[in-house]
């Protein structure tokens, strides 16, 4: 490759930049259907939960600068540049891929800013990705399917899951359960082996086996309305049911989560928290990587993984 900057194409769900931005957005994730009035503002008080929009946006850009510093210093053959491309927002995915053809890219990696592989998500956006690169037929790209027992993302969930625990009263964290989540997906999923469940506990059981606690479990949230059904135990039936089985405080670890967005501020800090305080309980989330060194340093890893690939 020599002194050819290497090209990296991070890719994330979107959020809304402003308030206005909100319909549209829904509407794109809606593949053109305008949500109905008691939809948009069911979501429009969700964000407004969280202080008005979500901080997703600005993240995702703190993630991709600091992926950037970890792959030019752990990169053989530096220079990388991280670019970021959105399935929901602009820029969308195919924009991006544009902008790295007119910045003269010709070998790149995509990685989906979520560890763990669905047919449904993380393969969704590789193959735009590719459909975009194969218009251009200007990039050579690979794209990472999963990170999701990447050594280094093992390790810095398991510092903040400790550090959630520790914020249990001492007598009673030995007992407490970690739940980890993820975002649930229809249950169609499982006809196909989708990998996605599994490596959700993969992840887990890893996870909790570093920080030596016997006593975990996963839930899904954030399932979609839609009338078929959606992989459970949804979250907040997993607090009332701990709460049935005299448990009195827990940590959440949304494990399929990278930063803080809606899914987590709002489904979890706002909502399943505010049911917890309701049982009696106390409800500690691990914190959210978001730009975290080490996290950055495992996403790296796996990009230079694949890159070796690239051709």
């Amino acid at each position: 490759m020599g002194g050819m900057t290497f090209g990296v194409l991070a890719m994330a769900y979107g959020t809304p930049a402003t308030r206005e931005e909100i319909e549209p957005y829904y509407t794109h994730i809606r593949r053109g259907r305008p949500p109905e009035s008691h939809q948009l503002a069911e979501l429009v008080a969700r964000y407004a939960a969280i202080g008005g929009l979500s901080p997703l946006a600005a993240i995702t850009e703190r993630q991709a600068r600091g992926l950037e510093r970890a792959l030019n210093d752990l990169g053989p053959e530096a220079p990388y540049r991280v670019y970021t491309g959105m399935k929901h927002a602009h820029p969308l995915i195919a924009e991006t891929i544009d902008e790295m053809v007119n910045d003269g890219i010709v070998k790149a990696v995509g990685v989906v800013l979520a560890p763990h592989y669905s047919t449904m998500s993380v393969a969704v956006y590789n193959q735009n990705a590719q459909e975009a690169v194969d218009k251009t037929g200007r990039i050579a790209l690979a794209c990472v399917e999963s990170w999701h027992m990447q050594p280094l993302f093992l390790e810095s969930t398991a510092r903040r899951v400790r550090q959630a625990l520790e914020q249990l009263p001492e007598s009673n964290r030995a007992r407490a359960p970690i739940v980890f989540t993820a975002h649930s997906l229809p249950q169609r999923i499982l006809a196909v082996n989708d990998p996605y469940p599994a490596q959700i506990e993969q992840s887990a059981r890893a996870v909790a086996q570093k920080v030596n606690h016997d006593h975990w479990l996963c839930g899904w949230q954030s399932a979609g309305r839609t009338p078929e059904p959606w992989l459970g135990p949804d979250l907040l039936d997993v607090i009332r049911q701990l709460h049935d089985q005299g448990v009195r405080g827990m940590v959440v670890c949304p494990i399929g989560f990278v930063s803080d967005h809606l899914e987590v501020l709002y489904d979890i800090d706002v909502e399943a928290k505010g049911l917890a305080d309701k049982l009696g309980m106390t409800l500690v989330r691990s914190a959210s990587p978001n730009d975290e060194e080490l996290f950055m340093r495992a996403i790296a890893a796996a990009v230079l993984e694949k890159a070796a690939e690239v051709r």
